[in-house]
């Protein structure tokens, strides 16, 4: 798998893009298909998407894959995508590794069975020092959780006397959140015409660009992420500043 270079010429891609994967369930609907088939054909999206990162150029992507509130749906759905998530860190890491992408988790591993957290101190030890692309997942992740959480350091810090509370800043807040060595996304996407982040990067986000797109995720693939990096190419990014 090569990274294409960039034309001439061309603006450099994002540096960071995170991706809100939706529409498995809709995808199978109306096919008249199970939510398994569904969500295994938005496996077969994620690969297709690692891929097009990688070669266009893209330093890090980060992939919404099982929120928070996702333990709510019905015990059948969650025990099926646990077993993808299992395959997927069982069959996917090597070929990871082979094409020099990083994998990291972030989310609350508490609540993940012990076997897929040891997967997942495998995988991210095995692929440590790669540099191609960092494929982020977010599992068992809330951004309202990770702020709280954040803020619970800060606390404890503060109450040990080892932090003065003024010295709390947004570098501080930072610091402590699954994120602290990851830049925050230049560019999120949402698929299935969807216009909400759901409880995804709260704090990382606040000056993304968000591009929204009526594909299904498991339709989703290069063509699309090119389609966002141009519609992002054609914004002006201020970060607050007053129009030109």
């Amino acid at each position: 798998m090569e990274t294409a270079p960039t034309p001439a010429g061309s603006p450099p891609p994002p540096v960071h893009v995170a991706i809100i994967m939706d529409g498995n369930g809709r995808w199978a609907k109306a096919r008249g298909l199970p939510r398994t088939a569904g969500h295994k054909r938005g496996a077969e999206a994620v690969r297709r998407t690692v891929e097009a990162a990688r070669a266009l150029g893209i330093s890090y992507l980060t992939l919404y894959a099982f929120s928070s509130e996702n333990w709510k749906r019905p015990t059948n759905e969650v025990t099926d995508l646990m077993g993808l998530l299992r395959l997927y860190l069982r069959n996917e890491v090597s070929n990871l590794h082979k094409n020099g992408i990083r994998l990291r988790i972030i989310g609350d591993r508490s609540r993940l069975s012990p076997d897929i957290v040891t997967l997942i101190d495998e995988s991210e030890a095995k692929t440590a020092g790669n540099t191609a692309l960092t494929l982020v997942l977010a599992l068992s992740y809330g951004g309202r959780q990770e702020i709280v959480a954040a803020a619970r350091h800060l606390a404890a810090a503060v109450a040990a006397g080892t932090l003065q509370a003024d010295a709390i800043d947004e570098q501080a807040l930072s610091a402590r959140l699954f994120t602290a060595d990851i830049p925050d996304p230049d560019l999120v996407i949402r698929t299935s015409g969807e216009k909400r982040i759901s409880n995804f990067l709260l704090w990382q986000s606040a000056y993304a660009e968000f591009v929204f797109s009526d594909v299904l995720w498991p339709d989703f693939g290069r063509d699309q992420l090119e389609d966002a990096m141009r519609d992002f190419h054609g914004r002006d990014r201020r970060y607050g500043n007053a129009p030109g």
